[in-house]
Formats: C-alpha cells, structure tokens, sequence
C-alpha cells in the first residue's frame, strides 16, 4: 500500500488568520492531538512580527511549553533572520521560508519583492542547514494571486529556479487562495519536478476556497506528490490575501485517501474529534465535511 505523509498546518495556518486567539496551552494541546492521531510532522508556529500576525504572538512561549515525542518533527514559519534566531532557539526541528511567486502579494506578505525573497531564502536556508535543522521552502501564490491574478508559467518557472539553486531539502507549491484545478496541479507540478530534478521532494499546500482541494489532492497523487499539507477541521486562511479562506481538512483528506487505498500514520477518528474540539475553542463553524457528515462505513 502507497503512503502519504501529511504535513499538519492548523496551529500555524489554522490558527494565522482566525479572530479568536487561543492561549499557548491551547496550542499545545491542539497540537498533541495531532501527535496522538499519528501526524509526524506538524507546522506548529510562525516567527514573524506579532504585531502583523497577533494569533501566532506567542510563538517562543508555545516553544518552550510544547513536549517533544521521538519521531514527530516541529517546523516553524521563517521570513527573516529574526525569524531564523528565534526559531532555532526555540528547537524547531524544520523551517519553512515562504516565497511568494508575485511581486505585488510578496510586497504585502513580507515586505520585499520576490527577488528579494528568494535572495533572503536562500541566506536562511544555508544558514539553517548548517545548524543541521531540514528546510523548506514553499512558493506561495503558485497557482494565482488575489493582486495580479494568473502566474505565468514563465514567472513561476523563474522562481523556481531560483529557488532550487537555493538548495532546500524540499520544495513546496502552495495553492495559497485556492484557485487551482487538477490540470494546474499536473502541470505546474510537472514544471517543479523538471526543474528541482529527481531528488529533491515536492510537496503540495491546499486551500479549499473554491471546493477544489480533495480534487487537486488527488492529481497531485497521480503528479508523484505524496507529501501534502492539510489542517484540522479546514481552519485557516491567509491574512495578507483577501478570502483566501480554509486549508484542505485533514480529516477530509484522510478520509479521501483511505477510501483510495493510500496509507497515513494519521488516525480518522481521533482528527474528527479533534476538529470538534477545535471548533470550540475558535466558536465557529469549520468546513470539515467529515466533521458534519462522519466517516464510512
């Protein structure tokens, strides 16, 4: 059986652009739920300016406060050298430096364009690797931006190799407002594996916007992709980008996947319960169908 990891992003971007702010104990027990459902690798914060992200403002106390368990690898988002500092005294295990694919969305996401960007990724990723701490890099706005609309082929390319020249030890696409169909992830997926060669790992972010992720989850299977990003109960959403609303749910993918016959370390039912646990702490309604509709058989 075919096994895909599942990268989980809800105490990052579940949590990035949500009025509510849980305290850093609630974060922690978020997260120690996905360590007890089986999630290996979860995005647990983001070291960037607090008065820009307030949700995530407690990034070094979540740090301090969060138990580690053999086999299950924290990252944390990076833009900056401050970001890289507090990261690694924080211990992350993984940093992820986001690169925005437009120059317009970079401007409003991090302050730089993105030439600058990739010139800043590539500083932090080589000094990263040197502290022996995994890194990624993820291009945001791979597919289409809120600000100038369609990304050229030509211009994601372009990032793209300069990004790989970089050299992360994974490259991520992110779907970052939700606008890509399965012929986006088959083609740009197979521009990334052309450019990044054979060995560097891809890995796909999705956001459900527009009721497209299960649906890109699946070509990003049949692309070769079988890392994916999800977050518990669809929670998330990008503050920089106008209704760039909910991740693909993690729940939604298990269940998707299970059904395909692809194996997780991730266990069904105790993401639902999570995804209820996390709907009130936030006190809303997440877009989970598997919360509402629950698993079969």
């Amino acid at each position: 059986m075919n096994t895909v990891q599942i990268v989980e992003m809800a105490p990052r971007d579940g949590l990035q652009n949500e009025s509510a702010v849980l305290t850093a104990e609630a974060k922690a027990e978020l997260i120690e739920r996905a360590v007890r459902a089986g999630t290996r690798r979860i995005e647990v914060t983001s070291f960037v300016n607090p008065h820009r992200v307030p949700q995530l403002a407690d990034a070094d106390e979540l740090m301090s406060v969060l138990p580690r368990y053999d086999g299950v690898r924290y990252a944390g988002l990076v833009m900056n050298q401050r970001g890289l500092d507090r990261a690694l005294a924080g211990g992350v295990d993984e940093i992820d430096v986001v690169v925005v694919a437009t120059d317009t969305f970079c401007q409003r996401n991090q302050g730089m364009t993105t030439a600058e960007a990739c010139a800043t990724a590539a500083t932090l990723v080589a000094e990263a690797k040197a502290a022996g701490i995994f890194t990624t890099i993820t291009i945001g706005a791979s597919f289409g931006c809120p600000f100038e609309g369609e990304v050229p082929l030509d211009r994601l390319g372009e990032v793209l190799r300069q990004v790989v020249a970089a050299g992360p030890d994974e490259l991520a696409l992110a779907d970052t407002i939700g606008v890509a169909v399965p012929t986006d992830i088959t083609e740009r997926a197979a521009l990334a594996r052309s450019m990044a060669g054979q060995d560097l790992p891809l890995r796909l972010h999705l956001h459900d916007t527009r009721n497209t992720a299960a649906a890109n989850a699946v070509a990003a299977l049949a692309a070769g992709i079988i890392t994916l990003d999800a977050s518990i109960g669809g929670a998330g959403g990008c503050p920089f980008a106008p209704a760039a609303t909910g991740n693909l749910a993690t729940e939604d993918l298990l269940y998707l996947l299970r059904r395909m016959g692809w194996s997780t370390t991730v266990d069904l039912a105790e993401t639902i319960a999570s995804a209820g646990w996390l709907e009130k702490q936030l006190g809303k309604t997440l877009p989970s169908a598997l919360l509402r509709a629950g698993s079969f058989p």
